[in-house]
C-alpha cells in the first residue's frame, strides 16, 4: 500500500513550564527542520492542541495545574488525537513515573537534561510511525464507506449495519467480552457483508430463490470480504468475523464447513446478531417476525443442529433483559403519550 507524503515540515509541540528547558527542546528540534511550538502549560497545550494538531508532543511531566499524565490521557482519548505521538520528558528516572507514563498512553520517554541525538532519533521515529498509523486509517475509513456504499445499493436492508453496531456492543457487554472483541464485533456490523462488493446486481437484490449456481457466487462474498480487508492488521480480528459468520455448528454453512467450536466464537456471537435483525425486519421475501416468533425460529434452528445451543439460550436470556419495560416514572408515563 503506497504511504502518503507531505511535503510540509512537521509540527512539533513542546510542553514545558520550565522556560530553560523548554527552548532547549526547541533549538535542538528546530535544528532538525521541524516546525516548532511552544506551550508552558497542559491547558494552554490542550488549547493549541484543538486548534492545529501537531505531529509529535514533547510533553513535560511536572507542571502545575494539569500535570502531563492527565494531558496525555485526554489526547488518547479522543478520537481526533489519539494518533498524536506524545515523548514525555522528566527528569524523574524512577520506574514508578515511566509506569504511570505507560498508562496514561505515552509513546516514549526521555530524561533532562537532553541529549540532542537521541531527542532527534526519537522524534523522526515518532512521527514516521505516526504518518504510517495515519494511513492506516485512512485505509479503514475507506473500507467502511466502501461497506456503507453497499449497504445503500439494497434499499431493503434499512439501517442493518447500524443497527448491528448497536446489538453487538450491548449483547458483548452482556457477555463481559473485553473491550476489543466488543469493538470487533461492531466494526464487523459494518464490514461483514463488504464482500458483496463483487456480487452482481442481479444476484445481490433478486427477491426470489437462489440457483444452485447463484447461491454458489453468493456465498464468494465472505471470501471476497476476507481478501479486501486483510492486509489492515487493525482488522485482524475482524476478518475470522467476516470469513465464518455463515458457518453452523452442524458443519454445513460455507465457506469452511467448519463445526462446534472450530468456528471462531466471535463469528458465532455475530451470527446470531445478524440473523435476529434480519427476522425482525420485513424483507421483499418475508414479513417482520416479533422478537418471540424470532427466537422460536433460532430454537427450531439449535434443533437442527444449526446453532450452539447455550449461546443461543445466553442470546435469548440477553434479548429478555433488553426489552424488559423499565419500572413506570412520571417521565416515562410522558414519553409514551409523546
Amino acid at each position: 500500500m503506497p504511504y502518503s507524503i507531505d511535503p510540509s515540515p512537521p509540527c512539533v509541540l513542546v510542553v514545558d513550564d520550565h522556560v530553560p528547558s523548554r527552548m532547549t527542546a526547541v533549538a535542538l528540534l528546530a535544528v532538525d527542520g521541524y516546525h516548532v511550538e511552544q506551550a508552558d502549560c497542559g491547558h494552554a497545550a490542550l488549547s493549541r492542541i484543538a486548534q492545529c494538531p501537531p505531529d509529535l508532543i514533547v510533553l513535560d511531566v511536572m507542571m502545575p495545574g494539569l500535570d502531563g499524565y492527565e494531558v496525555c490521557r485526554r489526547l488518547k482519548r479522543n478520537d481526533a488525537t489519539r494518533l498524536i505521538p506524545i515523548i514525555f520528558v522528566t527528569a524523574l528516572e524512577d520506574r514508578e513515573a515511566r509506569l504511570k507514563g505507560i498508562e496514561a498512553g505515552g509513546d516514549d520517554f526521555i530524561t533532562k537534561p537532553f541529549d540532542a541525538l537521541e531527542l532527534s532519533a526519537r522524534a523522526r521515529s515518532l512521527i514516521h510511525q505516526k504518518r504510517l498509523n495515519e494511513d492506516l486509517d485512512h485505509a479503514e475509513k475507506v473500507l467502511f464507506s466502501i461497506a456503507r456504499t453497499i449497504e445503500s445499493r439494497d434499499p431493503n436492508t434499512g439501517d442493518h449495519c447500524e443497527r448491528l453496531v448497536t446489538l453487538a456492543q450491548e449483547f458483548g457487554q452482556y457477555l463481559k467480552l473485553p473491550p476489543q472483541h466488543i469493538r470487533n464485533l461492531a466494526w464487523a456490523g459494518y464490514l461483514h457483508d463488504i464482500g458483496k462488493v463483487g456480487i452482481p446486481d442481479d444476484i445481490l437484490l433478486k427477491a426470489g430463490p437462489f440457483t444452485p449456481a447463484e447461491r454458489a457466487i453468493m456465498e464468494q462474498h465472505v471470501l471476497i470480504g476476507e481478501s479486501i480487508c486483510q492486509p489492515l492488521r487493525t482488522l485482524g480480528g475482524v476478518v475470522p468475523i467476516i470469513r465464518h459468520h455463515h458457518e453452523r455448528w452442524d458443519g454445513s454453512g460455507y465457506p469452511d464447513g467448519l463445526t462446534g467450536d472450530a468456528i471462531p466464537r466471535l463469528a458465532q456471537v455475530f451470527q446470531l446478531i445478524d440473523i435476529f435483525d434480519a427476522l425482525t425486519h420485513a424483507r421483499p421475501y418475508k414479513p417482520a417476525f416479533s422478537i418471540e416468533e424470532s427466537l422460536a425460529i433460532l430454537a427450531q434452528e439449535v434443533e437442527r443442529g444449526w446453532r450452539d445451543p447455550a449461546l443461543v439460550r445466553q442470546f435469548a436470556h440477553f434479548l429478555k433483559q433488553r426489552t424488559a419495560p423499565s419500572p413506570p416514572t412520571s417521565a416515562s408515563f410522558v414519553n409514551r403519550r409523546r
